[in-house]
């Protein structure tokens, strides 16, 4: 039988985790650097994984309930189950996202002062779900600069049956492609127009987590598998970035959603989008 007092000793260790630095070496900031994405190993343990893993679960299961069935989707709906923003409505997901070891990595890696937050989505991609088609997430975002970086973080090992995520590497300096959004068409012109690209499509352990630039092309197999790809995913913005007039009806949206009441030219300081790690006194 736990006590309540082993119980505060577990809570105090992964609060201790979740906010400890994590040591990035200077290969590996040069690393993502030139290839616009990082795969770093065992960034959490199991045990903190598991203890975020039902509050994410359950938030997931709640607001996907009139999700119609896969047969019935687009490819896009057939790629995963996308429930954005968990943080604002649980306190134990909320603990998660705004955890300062990602976030300093975060920064670290785009060498930035610091980081706020742009939004968190769960990803799941169910049994028998489809390809994540090629894509590049800034195309969505109405930003100043391509100091952005998504940190993908699978709540299970990930196999390549199971549809991990893929990298397309040196792509976020590629400029085809970047007026796509992510559909049947997306696929098809990229998975062309990146062919002499290097892919990393490799299987995640748990406890592995990848940061990928705004602008790097990225994609996922389907899930063969019977079980779900449980995935939470951050996405940092430097500390200092501005909103910039949307360029499409997607910025748009997202503008309106993530940094409600920034105008283009402010700093995206919006109460949806506090800094979760700086270097700068506060």
């Amino acid at each position: 039988m736990t006590t309540v007092s082993e119980t505060m000793s577990e809570n105090s260790k992964i609060a201790q985790e979740l906010h400890a630095p994590f040591t990035l070496t200077r290969s590996q900031i040069d690393f993502y650097k030139e290839n616009g994405y990082i795969k770093l190993k065992h960034v959490f343990s199991p045990e903190l994984l598991e203890h975020y893993h039902d509050a994410i679960k359950a938030r997931v299961q709640e607001r996907s309930l009139d999700t119609a069935p896969l047969e019935e989707r687009t490819t896009y709906g057939k790629a995963f189950l996308q429930i954005t923003n968990l943080w604002e409505e649980s306190d134990v997901v909320k603990e998660f996202v705004f955890g300062k070891r990602l976030a300093r990595i975060a920064a670290e890696l785009m060498e930035v002062t610091g980081v706020r937050i742009y939004h968190d989505q769960a990803l799941y991609k169910e049994a028998g779900g489809g390809i994540t088609p090629w894509h590049a997430d800034q195309y969505y975002w109405p930003v100043s600069s391509d100091k952005t970086v998504t940190a993908w973080v699978p709540l299970q090992d990930t196999p390549r049956e199971m549809g991990p995520l893929a990298f397309c590497e040196k792509s976020h300096r590629f400029q085809t492609g970047r007026d796509l959004e992510i559909s049947d068409q997306s696929e098809m012109t990229l998975k062309e127009a990146l062919g002499a690209f290097n892919l990393e499509e490799g299987a995640f352990e748990l406890g592995d987590v990848s940061f990928h630039s705004g602008w790097t092309f990225h994609r996922a197999g389907a899930n063969t598998t019977d079980r779900p790809r449980e995935v939470m995913t951050m996405i940092y913005m430097d500390e200092n970035m501005r909103l910039i007039v949307p360029k499409n009806k997607n910025q748009l949206t997202d503008s309106e959603r993530w940094c409600p009441g920034v105008k283009a030219g402010d700093v995206a300081a919006s109460a949806l989008n506090p800094v979760l790690y700086s270097e700068q006194p506060a």
